[in-house]
């Protein structure tokens, strides 16, 4: 419990001992539990104003879930993602990017990559919602929280990068098992868990098929950001979660469009 106190410490506003929030290099196989309970506790207030497919607003459910989740994670994600954006978009060396990286403004790439980002699981959120049952949106909202996180067990398993306190720390502290587990665990509840909210076949695939789509493009990103900045840190992690979130999110909008 010790590493899931830490990883609550670390990656969330829930409070927790004060002696539980030291990272140790077992935090972050706690993660996609992490991003099972942020998810839970985000879909909570869209509840106010979505009754279930057509019921009430699906839009304004889905920002209240993406805004909750930006407020239970201090926005360390989307910050993540800014720098990522900024390093990667300055198209300098490893040293000079990672230096970008490190500066406390954010340029005109992060503001591009967050704006596209938000934007994106914003509306592919709503589209879900505006076709599923609470139980049902409820299941898509955790798959998605969950993918991206579990993308990150995949980065970690890729060096440090220079001067990465955080990379450091957690890099390649998921084992293979670790990361085998937990994929094969996310791939059966995409599988079963639409069932169990009332879907049918052609769901579970699509469901399945979203979490597919996460981790490949989170693997692709990783990649990446990992041959730009020699290895991986606290920032590549943030946009991962962000990008597997967004590309799950758009995989579950396509089924509910197709299907």
């Amino acid at each position: 419990m010790s590493g899931l106190l830490a990883a609550l410490g670390l990656f969330s506003v829930l409070p927790v001992p004060a002696s539980a929030r030291t990272p140790g290099p077992g935090v972050l196989r706690w993660l996609p539990v992490v991003g099972l309970v942020l998810g839970a506790l985000a879909f909570v207030p869209a509840l106010a104003v979505w009754r279930g497919s057509d019921g009430g607003s699906p839009l304004l459910a889905a920002v209240l879930v993406v805004g909750g989740l930006a407020l239970l994670t201090r926005g360390l994600h989307l910050d993540g993602t800014a720098d990522l954006a900024d390093g990667l978009g300055s198209g300098r060396p490893a040293e000079q990017a990672l230096a970008i990286m490190r500066r406390p403004d954010v340029g005109a790439f992060g503001v591009a990559a967050l704006v596209g980002l938000l934007l994106v699981q914003v509306a592919a959120l709503g589209a879900v919602l505006a076709d599923s049952c609470r139980p049902a949106g409820l299941v898509a909202v955790l798959l998605a929280t969950t993918a991206g996180r579990v993308g990150v067990l995949h980065a970690a398993a890729r060096p440090a990068a220079t001067g990465s306190s955080l990379g450091v720390l957690v890099a390649g502290s998921a084992s293979a098992g670790v990361r085998a587990t937990a994929t094969v665990l996310l791939l059966a509840a995409a599988g079963g868990l639409p069932l169990a909210g009332g879907g049918n076949a052609a769901d579970a695939v699509w469901a399945a098929a979203a979490v597919g789509v996460a981790l490949a493009m989170t693997t692709a990103l990783t990649a990446h950001a990992a041959r730009r900045l020699g290895g991986v840190n606290g920032d590549v992690f943030g946009a991962v979660v962000e990008v597997g979130t967004a590309a799950a999110l758009v995989v579950l909008a396509a089924g509910v469009t197709w299907t």
